[in-house]
């Protein structure tokens, strides 16, 4: 069976922060919404925290990519994947990626080593950003994989 779009898998978005709290314009909706033009905007990162995207999937899932859209300037540089792996302690995450993002605008695919273990969250942590404020900007997310 070949790798498609989890995104319909999805019961649960959440993130860090939201651009000075306005949702109506720069909400976590605008990460999963097919539209290029919206997006998530997070807030200034406090000091000694980075900004999060954590999803939520109805049943197990065996991710294998994660496509982010960035706009330039506001890009993760240092990042992590962590997930919660089975049907264990749904609070129990594992890091299973180190990614470092180029600072463009470009749609950026990041391979998910996998050992056939199934996910039931994933939590993309953006540990440092290319903004001095420390906030990250995403014009689309998408993850692959299988249910």
């Amino acid at each position: 069976m070949m790798a498609m779009s989890l995104l319909e898998q999805l019961s649960r978005v959440r993130v860090s922060s939201v651009l000075n709290n306005d949702v109506k314009q720069f909400g976590k909706k605008f990460l999963i919404d097919g539209n290029e033009e919206t997006c998530w905007n997070s807030d200034q990162a406090q000091a000694g925290s980075g900004q999060w995207i954590s999803l939520e999937f109805r049943e197990p899932v065996l991710l294998e990519e994660i496509h982010l859209t960035f706009q330039g300037g506001f890009v993760g540089k240092t990042c992590q994947i962590h997930a919660v792996i089975g049907q264990e302690d749904a609070t129990s995450y594992s890091k299973i990626l180190d990614f470092f993002p180029k600072d463009d605008n470009s749609r950026q695919i990041f391979q998910i080593p996998n050992d056939g273990n199934k996910v039931t969250r994933v939590k993309i942590v953006f540990m440092e950003s290319s903004d001095f404020y420390g906030r990250i900007t995403v014009y689309s997310l998408d993850v692959t994989g299988k249910t």
